[in-house]
């Protein structure tokens, strides 16, 4: 999955991409380094980055939407967003699933989440969004706080929650995928345990996809690296995750990544390898 960021405010590439023809350029360098999906994202993510409207975030994100429609007309693309206006108008447009970092949770208060009031926690807004533009959504693991009482049992419990949100809604289980969260409501260490263990959430039984790429945490690691010195880190942690079972990983950086997941993806075949 490569990234695409129309926003002028994102961690590592904010205002690299100014125009519609910048994010096409950037989305064919990437189909062509070995890109298997585009995802398309108008706002950032980043630690006390200013929220958007819908309004501004469709602003950003439905032209260079078009625009890689036109070019790419059977690339898959993804749209990053938790909101489910953009979501259903961004589909509409032409992208092919819903990519949540809050998991259908947005709004939940930390008292709702852990209360789990069926009534109102079924009627999710954007599970019940998606369910209804039957295209798949990839199920990102966040919470309001970094209050874990105990990490792993909590981690899987906020997962849990948001695949019931997704399945009351009706969203088919093959339409799910799973994202670990890695720097999103966690310490360094819990993005590292996070992925240590990454086999824990694989074993749920849905496609994980994992994103490290550039991450704040593997900066600490690697002796306060700026993020555009985090090559290896993301290289690492991506053969690591494969390792683990994870079946797609998001990268900034296609190219230079391309043959350490080959050859993970070999070693992880074992036998079954076939060239």
């Amino acid at each position: 999955m490569g990234v695409l960021n129309v926003t002028p405010d994102s961690f590592s590439d904010g205002g690299e991409l100014p125009t519609t023809q910048a994010v096409v350029d950037r989305a064919c360098t990437m189909l062509a380094e070995g890109a298997d999906i585009l995802d398309l994202g108008g706002e950032s993510t980043r630690p006390d980055a200013k929220p958007v409207s819908a309004a501004e975030e469709l602003a950003r994100v439905l032209p260079a939407l078009a625009a890689l429609r036109t070019a790419f007309p059977s690339a898959p693309i993804s749209i990053d967003t938790y909101k489910p206006e953009v979501a259903a108008a961004a589909i509409a447009a032409g992208a092919d699933l819903v990519n949540d970092i809050w998991g259908c949770t947005h709004g939940l208060t930390s008292a709702e989440r852990h209360d789990w009031k069926p009534a109102k926690l079924h009627q999710s807004p954007m599970a019940q969004t998606v369910a209804k533009l039957k295209c798949p959504i990839i199920l990102m693991h966040n919470r309001p706080d970094k209050n874990y009482a105990d990490f792993w049992e909590d981690f899987l419990r906020d997962m849990a929650l948001s695949l019931m949100l997704a399945q009351w809604a009706g969203i088919p289980r093959e339409q799910i995928w799973l994202d670990p969260g890695f720097g999103f409501a966690k310490d360094p260490a819990h993005n590292l345990e996070v992925l240590k263990n990454l086999h824990r959430l694989v074993h749920l039984q849905f496609p994980v996809l994992l994103g490290t790429s550039r991450k704040s945490t593997l900066g600490k690691v690697l002796h306060n690296a700026p993020a555009n010195q985090r090559l290896e880190g993301t290289a690492a942690t991506t053969v690591w995750g494969i390792q683990q079972g994870c079946a797609m990983v998001r990268l900034h950086n296609i190219a230079p990544l391309k043959k350490f997941i080959t050859m993970a993806d070999a070693i992880q075949a074992g036998l079954d390898w076939r060239g």
